[in-house]
């Protein structure tokens, strides 16, 4: 059994790496039918993100909010639920966060805490409606997620347009956080801060709760086999809505970390792309918390490299959409690991 399991994983990781390649390939073709100079396109696509402190420690900041993303869709993956509100929860919890974090200045470091906890608690709240609608009368949770994330972007939007709009700024955000709640630079001038350490960390809880305490075990054990699951006594009621709870919760950090770390105010729809980017991280990973952090960043390394080609070469940033679709496809579909597999 050992030896079956430890072969199904190597087939996995192999399945994987061969579409990430068949995706570059893509990027690769592009370079040379789209561009006049192939070899400083694919230079600054590959090895531009690395050139320097700047562009290394951007890329790793836009992962940051990847990994909590994948960490969402992986943790509702494993009990079998499908959060397609990623968008929506990551604006959300940065919006209840930016505001929790200026009402809660009089309360010192604690009220920055529990501002942030509030973005998350809402954000999750959000995405466990699905779940009991999906419990109470059986309605598809990847549709009511889905609809209720373009809801709660539109409610966010006329907030931070309307009541919450800062006069003081050009841009469409509301007032910044207070300077006290702003987390520390880590590599200057980039913007990466210390957000990151706290991505590292709900990596490991997220492993360790999934794997090592029995609240994870039984959202496993309803997501492989639900009916196996309430022979054995487990209120699988409750792990459809745990999950779901956790991975809304996951997103809306992520946004709050977002305006900790980084834009220090919710900027209009600064989330837009990172809750479906969330999804494909998750795919990559195969919905295990350990392979996140190097699925974020290889989705991170994409989009700056494509941002550094466009800058510097004759291509347009819409590359690297192009690319992240070829990822998404490609690592969703069965039928190259079913190859790969019988190759093996």
């Amino acid at each position: 059994m050992v030896n079956t399991a430890y072969k199904e994983k190597i087939e996995n990781a192999g399945g994987t790496a061969v579409m990430i390649l068949l995706a570059l390939g893509v990027m690769v073709a592009l370079a040379f039918l789209l561009s006049r100079t192939p070899g400083k396109t694919l230079s600054y696509f590959f090895l531009g993100p690395i050139k320097n402190a700047y562009y290394f420690g951007n890329l790793i900041n836009s992962a940051i909010p990847l990994i909590f993303g994948g960490l969402g869709v992986s943790v509702a993956l494993q009990g079998n639920c499908f959060n397609l509100g990623g968008e929506g929860q990551i604006y959300t919890g940065a919006f209840v966060a930016t505001i929790a974090a200026i009402a809660f200045e009089p309360l010192g470091v604690p009220g920055g805490i529990a501002a942030i906890i509030a973005g998350a608690a809402v954000s999750g709240s959000a995405a466990a409606v699905s779940a009991l609608l999906k419990a109470r009368w059986n309605t598809s949770e990847l549709i009511t997620s889905f609809l209720l994330s373009n809801a709660l972007i539109l409610i966010i939007n006329y907030f931070v347009t309307g009541p919450f709009l800062d006069p003081a700024t050009n841009l469409q955000s509301t007032r910044k956080i207070p300077a006290l709640f702003r987390l520390p630079q880590i590599l200057p001038p980039s913007n990466l801060s210390a957000a990151l350490f706290c991505a590292v960390a709900a990596v490991l809880l997220t492993y360790i709760f999934l794997y090592r305490t029995l609240p994870g075990y039984e959202i496993r054990m309803s997501g492989i086999n639900e009916g196996f699951a309430k022979y054995g006594g487990i209120d699988t009621d409750w792990n459809r809505i745990l999950p779901m709870f956790l991975s809304g919760g996951l997103y809306g950090t992520a946004g709050a970390l977002a305006v900790y770390g980084t834009y220090y105010a919710t900027v209009k729809e600064f989330s837009a792309g990172m809750g479906w980017n969330g999804f494909a991280v998750a795919l990559i990973a195969r919905s295990k918390p350990q392979g996140v952090i190097p699925a974020a960043i290889f989705f991170a390394w994409i989009s700056s490299g494509a941002r550094l080609a466009m800058q510097f070469s004759d291509v347009t940033f819409e590359i690297a959409s192009i690319v992240q679709s070829a990822v998404f496809f490609l690592v969703s579909s069965a039928v190259l690991r079913d190859i790969f597999k019988k190759k093996n």
